[in-house]
């Protein structure tokens, strides 16, 4: 057999010290193993299609060096693969029609192959011999790996796969020997794809299907409990209440404020201010003066808490439909028709999303006003209390001095 002539032995050595000594161990599937593959499926071919000793020379010399150019990377291997094997043959003075030849023979394994002649198709045949072989998938997998770490090609089950199947789709074998020997197989692996493929699709719809329900359910949850239940009504209830007791605390110690001032205020001007007038009580009048003038702030401040705020009373029904009016609130509607309030009311019933922001408005709303009380309640207290302290201090200086006066 002519691949094991003494030439050849030496062709496969340098083939195989190169690979040995200048490839990248990344190179898991375009390696001497391939090559090894390639030329051995060459040889077969060729010998089943009758080819002449010379030609078949040429095919077996351009199947060991087609990958070789790899040594400098996979862009444009064949160019390289042709400058190595030119300088192998020019050595041992190969012919220049024969350098030439073996040159067409490696161009035609660029993809997508388009063999012009016989021995084009074969080392393309050889090329691809894998796909009609039961290692097929093997052979897959060594070309998906060097893709992801020579290439830094990553791909996903799913994306590696469709180019799998097309590939072994769109594929078709050239030599008649090929084609009966290799095509049965071929769709053995092509139908294998397929059903891998719709496997994983029927799995990643199935998965998104389920995640979809999930978040599906999860608004479906998160919904129901926002816009119903006992629990959601119970808090409202127990909330509005909380916050109506505090409002009426406020009112309560408003109150207590005002009266007490109101009280000290009479006192103060039924016994103290006639005494004015005489000459003997001059001392009286500076601690009688800022003593009413703190009462009259405390009371300012008690009524401010206390004093009510009532919007227009008024809305349309485009501020019902764009959910603007809360009409909870007596102020928003206190000056509208029934019929309108009537009709504002049975929206807002019918839409449980705008009759839960209404409570949560009317909540927050609430929570503003309390705020507000309870800060002019805090500085009319403190008014009073520091205003009681220094008017009682300014009335003891005052009788010192007085005492003192008459000694």
């Amino acid at each position: 057999m002519m691949l094991e002539s003494i030439f050849f032995q030496e062709v496969k050595d340098f083939v195989f010290n190169l690979f040995k000594n200048s490839l990248d161990n990344r190179l898991v599937y375009h390696n001497y193993n391939h090559t090894l593959q390639v030329v051995e499926a060459s040889n077969e071919i060729a010998m089943a299609e009758k080819v002449e000793p010379d030609d078949l020379e040429i095919l077996l010399l351009a199947a060991w060096f087609h990958d070789t150019g790899y040594i400098e990377g996979g862009i444009d291997h064949e160019s390289k693969s042709k400058e190595i094997v030119d300088q192998f043959l020019n050595e041992r003075n190969f012919s220049k029609g024969k350098i030439v030849k073996v040159h067409d023979i490696i161009d035609a394994t660029k993809m997508p192959q388009e063999p012009a002649n016989l021995l084009e198709k074969i080392i393309c045949d050889a090329d691809l011999f894998h796909l009609g072989s039961e290692n097929f998938k093997e052979n897959s997998n060594l070309w998906r790996q060097e893709c992801e770490l020579f290439c830094d090609e990553k791909k996903t089950e799913l994306e590696w796969l469709k180019i799998n199947e097309k590939f072994l789709s769109d594929h078709k074998y050239f030599t008649n020997f090929a084609f009966e020997k290799l095509s049965a197989q071929k769709t053995l692996n092509w139908i294998k794809a397929q059903k891998d493929l719709n496997k994983l699709i029927a799995k990643e719809q199935a998965q998104e299907l389920k995640e979809k329900n999930k978040i599906e359910n999860l608004k479906l949850k998160k919904s129901k409990n926002i816009s119903g239940g006992k629990g959601v009504e119970t808090m409202f209830r127990v909330t509005l209440r909380n916050h109506i007791k505090l409002s009426d605390i406020a009112d309560t110690k408003a109150n207590i404020l005002l009266s007490v001032s109101a009280i000290m205020m009479s006192i103060v001007l039924t016994v103290l201010f006639p005494k004015l007038d005489k000459a003997d009580n001059f001392y009286l009048v500076y601690p009688t003066i800022f003593f009413i003038l703190i009462t009259v702030v405390t009371m300012v401040f008690s009524i401010l808490s206390t004093r009510p705020k009532v919007t227009s009373g008024k809305f349309t029904k485009e501020d019902v439909v764009n959910k603007k009016v809360n009409l909870l609130f007596f102020g928003n509607f206190h000056k509208m028709p029934l019929i309108d309030f009537q009709n504002g009311m049975v929206e807002m019933i019918n839409d449980s999303d705008y009759l839960y922001k209404s409570l949560m408005k009317d909540l927050y709303f609430l929570g503003i006003v309390l705020d507000k009380k309870y800060k002019l309640l805090r500085i009319a207290y403190t008014i009073f209390m520091i205003g009681i302290i220094v008017s009682i201090l300014s009335f003891l200086v005052s009788f010192g001095l007085m005492e003192y006066g008459k000694n």
